[in-house]
């Protein structure tokens, strides 16, 4: 009896122990880097709104990022070009001479192209002009966050391992076209994915009847589409009257990155 006891208390206390927890995403350190400590401090509380970032260091010149890198050991920095001591740009080389691995997202006012042109050689992960607000930067940061997890589990068997990883890539580079003002992203999704599956071109009225919507409003989605490039459109004519706007899903990536008008 005593046994069979000790046995029931033993199933017992094992049935009754929690579950692990999930996992929260490890933290992403990033250094900031800008000379205008006011500027350097509202890019701080910027980057501390967005998980699973971690501001680890702060500095003011290209010497001074050398050294905290060094010590630090950032996932991510926020590099200036416009820097007192160095252009930014020249710090990058420097950082990769000394085997420093982090990724460099450049903040920067500068506009010249031969800039934008040298960051891009130098492998930058993304270039944001200042001034921006917060959710300029939100994106940019979780759109990151995407493409870096992506990169961190690939396990490399084939070719194709290494061609999902660069799609990826390629898709992260530029967010999606936002809609115009009275479009809703819920909306555009259906017409979307609609106009995806269609064998062949859809016209207006047969988009129309496949969603529910109005032939108006089936209409101006699908405009919307053709203008930012993800549609073609046919023309096709019939006994009389107007020819017929027909329709065809050209692949562009839309769908859930859809954003409403004033979402970056």
């Amino acid at each position: 009896m005593t046994a069979s006891s000790g046995t029931s208390d033993a199933t017992a206390t094992a049935t009754a122990a929690p579950r692990e927890a999930p996992r929260a995403a490890a933290p992403i350190g990033v250094l900031v880097v800008d000379d205008d400590f006011m500027v350097a401090r509202v890019h701080r509380a910027f980057v501390e709104r967005v998980e699973p970032f971690r501001v680890v260091g702060v500095a003011g010149t290209g010497e001074q990022a050398l050294a905290a890198v060094a010590e630090l050991r950032p996932d991510l920095v926020l590099l200036d070009l416009y820097l007192p001591d160095v252009f930014g740009l020249d710090v990058i080389p420097r950082l990769r001479a000394a085997g420093h691995d982090c990724d460099v997202m450049v903040i920067s006012a500068a506009r010249e192209a031969d800039a934008v042109r040298g960051a891009v050689r130098h492998g930058v992960v993304d270039y944001l002009l200042k001034p921006f607000e917060f959710e300029d930067l939100r994106i940019r940061l979780e759109r990151y966050a995407v493409q870096r997890g992506r990169l961190l589990g690939t396990v490399v068997r084939s070719q194709a391992d290494v061609d999902r990883v660069l799609a990826g890539a390629a898709a992260q580079a530029a967010p999606a076209p936002a809609l115009p003002k009275g479009m809703s992203v819920e909306t555009a999704g259906l017409v979307e994915r609609v106009l995806r599956e269609a064998e062949g071109t859809l016209s207006a009225s047969e988009c129309a009847a496949l969603t529910g919507f109005s032939r108006v409003s089936a209409r101006r989605y699908l405009e919307h589409f053709h203008t930012v490039g993800s549609a073609e459109v046919s023309l096709r004519y019939g006994a009389a009257g107007r020819p017929e706007r027909r329709y065809r899903f050209r692949g562009a990536v839309t769908g859930p990155a859809l954003r409403p008008a004033g979402r970056p």
